[in-house]
């Protein structure tokens, strides 16, 4: 393929996606119109694809269109081209199912495509991205098996979960048309979900592997892949909480936010845009998490310490608006700089040890 028809093929994929999930949404919206029952996407649902897709389609067009030969930059690219597929075909069947326009069996294929699509964005980007992280390439002959072994257990378990007879899941009116009832295909599927998920395992062992080798603008690019994974960890941590204690809206919306970091940071790494920013970014994350942790922590409990006294004080059941008012001065005035500054010692001390004894030493010099 020439120079030119890179960039251009990567962009068109970027468009192609886009345009794929907006008739999505505006199937959506029709159904909306003309039916009572739930439809396919909620706002929440909307806003996660429209917001997935696009940054995995232009961070995938990017990298693809400066780096070719990395199959990175194309799998990005795939992975928003299915998500686009997967909103248009669900978005048709809800809308054909409420009364629209259409023959049967295509609606038919549509449901089908949208119930097991999904499990192509489970393990496709997983695997292969962590085993082809940075440069697109194995990190050594050694490794073949084990992407042979992520690629037949994707092939197994797709084909198991696609053929898998009965109702659809997201549409379970409609039966698979292309169901296979066999007990063959069950242990295809099986099998090729042990090998999927052992692929996923070795994929980011190989990482690890890769990064006791790497050199130096190689390991920071790891870095920043590793970021970007601590962010969905943390995001998924965080929205437990938050469902539990707040909304399960604003969890749902937190993991999908923290999704979005792998694609980023893999294309700052791949494109080595302030690669060697990521320890200041870090180190800044590690101190204003801890902090806002502790903050956190010693807010909540000053307002039940303070809600207890002043009932106590006062006899009155109720005082929360005077507590919050109290520990959120207290906290601000006294707390905050005290707190960043040990944790920033701490942090130093114990993940930045030349710069902490560079900073011991100049102070006592």
């Amino acid at each position: 393929m020439s120079t030119r028809a890179v960039p251009w093929l990567a962009w068109s994929l970027m468009v192609l996606s886009v345009v794929l999930l907006v008739g999505g949404l505006a199937l959506d919206q029709m159904t909306r119109s003309t039916a009572q029952e739930r439809p396919y996407y909620g706002p929440v649902d909307a806003v996660f694809y429209l917001a997935t897709v696009l940054t995995f389609s232009v961070v995938g067009a990017i990298i693809a269109s400066r780096q070719p030969r990395n199959p990175i930059g194309w799998l990005f690219c795939g992975v928003g081209l299915v998500m686009g597929l997967n909103s248009l075909a669900g978005g048709y069947a809800e809308y054909r199912l409420s009364g629209g326009y259409g023959p049967w069996s295509l609606v038919e294929t549509a449901a089908w495509f949208a119930s097991w699509s999904w499990t192509i964005l489970v393990y496709l980007p997983t695997s292969f991205l962590l085993l082809l992280f940075p440069d697109g390439r194995l990190p050594s002959p050694r490794w073949r098996p084990v992407a042979w072994c992520a690629a037949l257990g994707l092939i197994g378990f797709v084909a198991g979960t696609a053929l898998q007879p009965g109702p659809l899941g997201d549409f379970p009116q409609i039966v698979n048309p292309y169901g296979v009832d066999s007990l063959i295909l069950e242990a295809v599927a099986v099998t090729g979900a042990i090998l999927a998920s052992a692929s996923m395992v070795a994929s980011a062992v190989s990482l690890i592997v890769r990064m006791r080798r790497a050199g130096t603008v190689e390991r920071q690019q790891i870095k920043w892949l590793a970021y970007g994974g601590a962010i969905v960890v943390g995001s998924v941590f965080a929205s437990g909480v938050i469902s539990t204690i707040w909304s399960a809206d604003v969890g749902i919306a937190l993991i999908s936010l923290g999704l979005l970091g792998v694609p980023i940071f893999t294309g700052v790494a791949i494109a080595r845009y302030r690669l060697y920013e990521i320890d200041i970014v870090i180190n800044r994350t590690l101190v204003y998490g801890a902090l806002t942790a502790a903050l956190v922590a010693v807010y909540f409990g000053g307002v039940a310490t303070l809600q207890t006294l002043l009932r106590a004080l006062t006899g009155q059941e109720q005082q929360p608006q005077l507590a919050i008012v109290v520990s959120t001065l207290v906290i601000a005035a006294l707390l905050f700089n005290p707190l960043r500054r040990r944790i920033q010692a701490f942090i130093d001390r114990r993940f930045y040890r030349k710069k902490y004894d560079a900073a011991k030493t100049l102070e006592a010099f």
